[in-house]
């Protein structure tokens, strides 16, 4: 099997809307405990970055915090204040490839607990954050998924929301499903022991996937198919328009567990997921 590498660079079925870059109204701060973290409060917010001279106590009590792996700040930033203004978002771009996200949280574990002391300390919380949502598009989940793999983190997180974006490897190396190939169950562990609290309950755990085929690791569709395996799940077929004229072709509902297939095998197909966040956000019932 030839791996399919590049995707074909266009598709003229579906209309692929995308928004205009704009500047968003609102406060930014870069974050010292990670290049490439900014916090964002929408100017719609009733939150505030303070100045780093006022260690006062601020005025809000608690807000829930987003943190978006691998996408451009100004997009999340436009789609958290039209959707959930209220919330702090933290958007991280690390690079290209999963592990230029995964690395920085494998080589300190205390990392990710950083970054959210700073963001509490910069909008000067009283009672730290009201809920943690971990957002990865595309390469971005390499960071979610090495997150995830340490308890305490993965205690205080409440949602994941995944665009477009869950890997795995082959076993043996580049050795796909068809051909005899096994896919890595190291590489999906922290994602599958989400999914068991997601669908008893106590997660909410959200999925986006094209079509797209890499050939030499395992696809989105098939670590979601994996997944859905493991727990003793199965997708039900759906066919109906999804968000920006996306076609969706499947669907799993388990509690907070919840799936979204769709067609397309093109970067223009994998750029929707994105530029459809608001529409994925709904699932996660952020207050």
């Amino acid at each position: 099997m030839a791996p399919q590498n590049p995707s074909p660079s266009t598709e003229t079925t579906r209309p692929h809307p995308r928004v205009a870059k704009v500047d968003v109204p609102g406060e930014r701060v870069e974050l010292k405990s990670l290049k490439g973290a900014v916090l964002f409060v929408s100017s719609k917010s009733r939150l505030a970055i303070a100045p780093p001279e006022d260690a006062t106590p601020g005025k809000i009590r608690t807000t829930p915090l987003i943190i978006e792996f691998h996408a451009a700040p100004w997009l999340a930033q436009k789609q958290i204040s039209d959707t959930l203004a209220n919330s702090a978002l933290v958007t991280i771009n690390l690079g290209s490839g999963s592990r230029a996200y995964g690395g920085p949280f494998a080589a300190d574990p205390a990392l990710f607990k950083s970054v959210i002391d700073e963001a509490a300390g910069v909008l000067k919380l009283r009672n730290g954050f009201s809920s943690i949502t971990l957002i990865g598009f595309s390469a971005g989940y390499g960071a979610v998924r090495q997150i995830l793999r340490e308890p305490d983190n993965f205690k205080i997180v409440d949602n994941v929301l995944l665009l477009d974006g869950i890997h795995a490897s082959y076993v043996p190396e580049g050795k796909p499903l068809g051909d005899g190939g096994v896919i890595r169950d190291e590489d999906l562990d922290s994602y599958l022991a989400f999914a068991r609290e997601a669908v008893a309950g106590r997660k909410r755990f959200v999925i986006t996937h094209s079509e797209l085929f890499p050939g030499t690791y395992a696809s989105t569709t098939e670590c979601v198919d994996y997944l859905i395996a493991k727990l003793g799940l199965k997708r039900t077929p759906k066919l109906k328009e999804g968000p920006l004229g996306m076609q969706q072709l499947s669907e799993v509902n388990a509690r907070g567990f919840k799936v979204r297939g769709f067609a397309g095998n093109t970067g223009i197909d994998h750029g929707d997921h994105l530029n459809a966040m608001p529409a994925w956000l709904k699932f996660l019932k952020i207050p």
